[in-house]
């Protein structure tokens, strides 16, 4: 009950449901209009989403101020790539609320002239880059830790793994011009060898590293939405409903367990 009241009296946590209804409308009406509904069943849904959407709008109300400040906080961290990936981040994010505060005062009816196409175009591209940045982030994150956690598993049999294989004496120079239908028979084992290594790293990181492999996955489902509203990469109806009900569910985990927000 405890965790509860605590969730309940967050406003991010509030819009987090909204914004998990909103996509549950969005991956429902897709099943009832593929399921042949009736009309006005699918009408009740579209017009539940669209009163979460802008119920969420409402709740973002003043959120640019916040993403400057998150900015403000990251431009003083020593890592370069993270200050400069999440400072850019947070600020693309406050152009997004921005832009989608101003949609919410179009779409109730404050700004009866304004383009709602236009300033929903801005916002989606403003939100798009902020997600690039963050996967950028991610990607940074993982690469770091997987070169850690090769140099601790190595320790000091390093000169094991970059030592090059013997080669055998050559007979009649053939060893020196391999042939064309040797060759890939002969790198081909190399490769596979090298990429399972690789994703036996990947794998161990993020699984001892639950808050990255959370935020991993929230980006990675959250960058289709708008993708397909741009029109770069059209998904439908379905797939949207679905990436955005989970990146929902995954950010409402980091609310009620902060341990699991990547930091900082």
């Amino acid at each position: 009950m405890d965790s509860w009241v605590r969730f309940s009296s967050q406003s991010q946590a509030k819009e987090r449901v909204f914004r998990a209804a909103q996509y549950a409308c969005t991956l429902l009406g897709y099943t009832l209009q593929k399921g042949g509904s009736g009309v006005e069943l699918l009408k009740m849904v579209k017009q539940l989403e669209t009163h979460m959407s802008l119920s969420r709008k409402l709740m973002r109300l003043g959120n640019s101020a916040e993403a400057v400040e998150a900015a403000k906080r990251a431009v003083h961290l020593s890592d370069s790539v993270l200050r400069l990936c999440l400072t850019v981040a947070h600020l693309n994010k406050a152009m997004y609320f921005a832009c989608d505060n101003v949609l919410w005062a179009g779409k109730a009816g404050l700004l009866p002239k304004l383009d709602q196409d236009k300033w929903s175009q801005r916002s989606f591209r403003y939100y798009l880059f902020a997600l690039i940045l963050n996967l950028t982030r991610d990607a940074y994150e993982i690469r770091l830790l997987m070169e850690r956690e090769a140099r601790s598993s190595h320790g000091g049999s390093n000169a094991t793994w970059t030592s090059s294989p013997p080669s055998p004496s050559p007979e009649n120079g053939d060893l020196s011009h391999p042939s064309s239908s040797s060759f890939p028979v002969a790198i081909l084992p190399l490769l596979s060898e090298r990429f399972g290594r690789q994703f036996h790293l990947l794998g161990t990181v993020l699984r001892s590293n639950p808050p990255l492999l959370l935020d991993l996955l929230k980006n990675a489902c959250d960058v289709f939405i708008p993708l397909d509203r741009l029109g770069i990469y059209p998904t439908g109806q379905g797939f949207v409903g679905a990436c955005g009900l989970a990146s929902s569910v995954l950010s409402i985990l980091t609310i009620v367990h902060p341990w699991l927000k990547l930091k900082p």
